[in-house]
């Protein structure tokens, strides 16, 4: 996700709900208790779930024609237990649960929180299969002033799920930790375009709707799902090494955004020099007539704010370096997802350095200048937000303000700083060796000391520690006199 803080009046993304919107229950006589799971998470500590890993989704969405009604939708998951179950916990707060089935039989189920909470028959045993079937309603309204995972266009709707929205649209294991193959099936009426993260595995034309299918080749956080519904077209072309590329404009203004598009190939070979083969089976651009405040990494299908291409005050080479910080996510954040939400410094940290490095050599915008800005202002990102790697938990209300900007500019400060440290060709072969060695996984700080010290060939625990966990900014290698900003009073 890439916050955009840019001219004139922005209205940033609003806070995400503050507490459960109420799951509408059709059953009775559900035991007690019910309580709210999670997987730890220091930051969410409520999203995810135990006992169980979650290996494929599969959605189906039916959209009415109007972004002002809930989607009919069912939602398929199949799992295998990790540990015996007498209930399964799912995140999901914002819809009306229809029934709910566990292996084929009706299973009763209640709210706790933001979880949907269901009682099989019988209770599961540890590594055993599980299919867990969920009829529910996908409501794209939210309450005022709140923003949820569904993002309602000028003609219909997109998903933006990061960090913890997905479970306001489809019951889940909202949690990065728990990847998973996703099938996504959306039916939406004649005039409508359909679009999902993955590569289209069918289209079903009827008299007054179409339903289109989509199926991913990799696993797949759920913060990273996206399924764009709206009067669109589709454009194709072809990237490095024949990979297929797609990008869903609205149809009106295809002529306009045409000459942005064609710069992706360019950009994908680009980041292939940078940190290996692309990583994924289809890659593109999704330009939304919406007012969001933020670009988003969607896997495969980048989520984009028209205007970013359309007002004439922003420079190429400004749009270009955000269209890459994006692109560099499908690497660092999708093909390797954070551990847990504390590690989301390698994900935004990359993605800055990237779209910085890219800014510098395509357009002559100096990284090192950039960086000293970044070490003057670090100490106050770091009172404000905590250190690169333990950022502070969102302020209460606003779920999003974890992205703050120590794990941008704060968090490519380190890495600029490692690169001084280590020196560039060693640095270069780390960032490659993170993306090949934890492709298609989840991966944490720890992790990426790990390996840059196995990679430096020297224990840099001592130096990459303060940077990361620090209150304050060490001094910058090779820049004795860069200096941090006095505290304001």
């Amino acid at each position: 996700m890439l916050l955009t803080a840019r001219p004139r009046a922005r209205r940033a993304k609003a806070a995400l709900l503050t507490s459960a919107v109420s799951v509408c229950l059709i059953a009775a006589g559900v035991p007690s208790p019910a309580v709210p799971l999670g997987v730890g998470d220091r930051l969410f500590p409520y999203l995810g779930n135990p006992g169980y890993d979650v290996r494929s989704y599969d959605l189906d969405f039916t959209y009415s024609g109007t972004n002002r009604e809930p989607l009919s939708a069912v939602t398929t998951i199949d799992a295998r237990t990790t540990a015996p179950l007498k209930r399964v916990n799912l995140d999901f707060a914002h819809g009306t649960v229809r029934s709910v089935e566990v292996n084929g039989a009706p299973a009763a189920f209640t709210s706790a929180g933001e979880d949907l909470v269901l009682t099989p028959r019988a209770p599961l045993p540890g590594s055993s299969p599980l299919r867990i079937t969920v009829r529910h309603t996908s409501d794209p309204v939210y309450p005022e002033g709140k923003d949820g995972g569904w993002v309602r266009t000028a003609d219909g709707l997109a998903m933006a799920n990061q960090a913890d929205a997905a479970h306001l649209v489809f019951p889940c294991n909202d949690h990065p930790s728990d990847k998973a193959l996703f099938t996504i099936r959306v039916t939406a009426p004649q005039g409508h375009t359909a679009v999902a993260g993955g590569v289209p595995v069918g289209v079903h034309r009827g008299p007054k709707a179409t339903t289109w299918t989509y199926r991913t080749q990799h696993p797949m956080a759920t913060e990273l799902a996206q399924v764009s519904i709206g009067r669109s077209t589709v454009l194709r072309r072809t990237g490095p090494h024949g990979l297929p590329l797609r990008d869903v404009v609205p149809t009106k203004d295809r002529t306009t955004l045409e000459p942005w598009l064609g710069k992706t190939p360019a950009q994908i070979a680009w980041m292939e020099r940078k940190a290996g083969a692309y990583p994924f089976e289809t890659y593109g651009v999704l330009i939304a007539d919406v007012r969001t405040g933020y670009e988003l990494e969607t896997q495969t299908l980048s989520l984009f704010e028209k205007e970013l291409f359309t007002r004439s005050e922003y420079p190429q080479w400004y749009v270009e370096s955000i269209m890459v910080h994006e692109l560099a996510h499908q690497w660092f954040g999708n093909s390797v997802s954070p551990r847990t939400w504390s590690d989301l410094w390698l994900n935004e940290g990359h993605a800055t350095w990237y779209e910085s490095l890219y800014a510098q050599e395509k357009a002559g915008k100096s990284l090192e200048a950039r960086m000293k800005a970044a070490y003057a202002a670090s100490d106050r990102w770091r009172a404000d937000g905590g250190p690169p790697a333990v950022p502070r938990a969102p302020r209460p209300g606003q779920k999003i303000s974890i992205f703050r900007p120590i794990v941008y500019d704060g968090a490519a400060l380190f890495l600029y700083a490692l690169r001084q440290e280590i020196g560039r060709p060693a640095f270069d072969s780390l960032e490659r060796s993170w993306a090949r060695l934890h492709r298609d996984g989840v991966a944490g700080t720890r992790d990426f000391e790990d390996l840059a010290s196995r990679v430096a060939g020297r224990d840099l625990s001592g130096f990459i520690r303060p940077w990361l966990y620090g209150k304050k900014t060490p001094p910058m290698p090779g820049h004795p006199d860069w200096k941090p900003e006095p505290a304001q009073k």
